[in-house]
């Protein structure tokens, strides 16, 4: 059985000793995916003071931003977007954020042609950046891959 740690070139480095995904068989497991853009400290979305405190953030941005580098680990590990099956999303504000993320996550995952995975969204006190959505999202891999 294929057990291979995965990184992508495209998604931001991670923020801990951890791959972007681990491929076992034909399923990949990504570790939480964030907002944050490769190469940068910015996080699409979010607004800080001069302290580095948050002050306001962007849900609609960091979703875009989120399902941006799910899409380029997926890729990059031999994937697609279709290929999802499993979704766990950690939102760190559920009653300001929901609605938004779900709209968003809509236009990404449902309709025509699209992936309809199993989802589970739960509310957090914080993520490890100032960043207020992470998902961790588990993929098939063809077979020829």
């Amino acid at each position: 059985m294929t057990d291979s740690k995965l990184m992508s070139n495209r998604a931001p480095e991670p923020v801990g000793a951890y791959p972007h995904a681990r491929r076992v068989g034909n399923m990949l497991y990504l570790s939480g995916v964030g907002p944050r853009k490769r190469g940068s400290k910015d996080i699409p979305g979010v607004m800080l003071d001069n302290a580095g405190n948050v002050t306001n953030h962007d849900i609609e941005a960091q979703c875009r931003s989120c399902f941006d580098n799910i899409r380029a680990v997926l890729e990059d590990a031999g994937s697609n977007w279709a290929n999802i099956i499993d979704v766990l999303v950690f939102l760190t504000d559920m009653k300001r954020d929901f609605a938004t993320y779900n709209q968003v996550y809509a236009e990404y995952f449902a309709g025509e042609g699209k992936p309809n995975p199993a989802r589970t969204t739960i509310e957090i006190n914080a993520l490890p950046t100032p960043i207020a959505i992470e998902l961790k999202v588990v993929a098939t891999i063809d077979a020829g891959a």
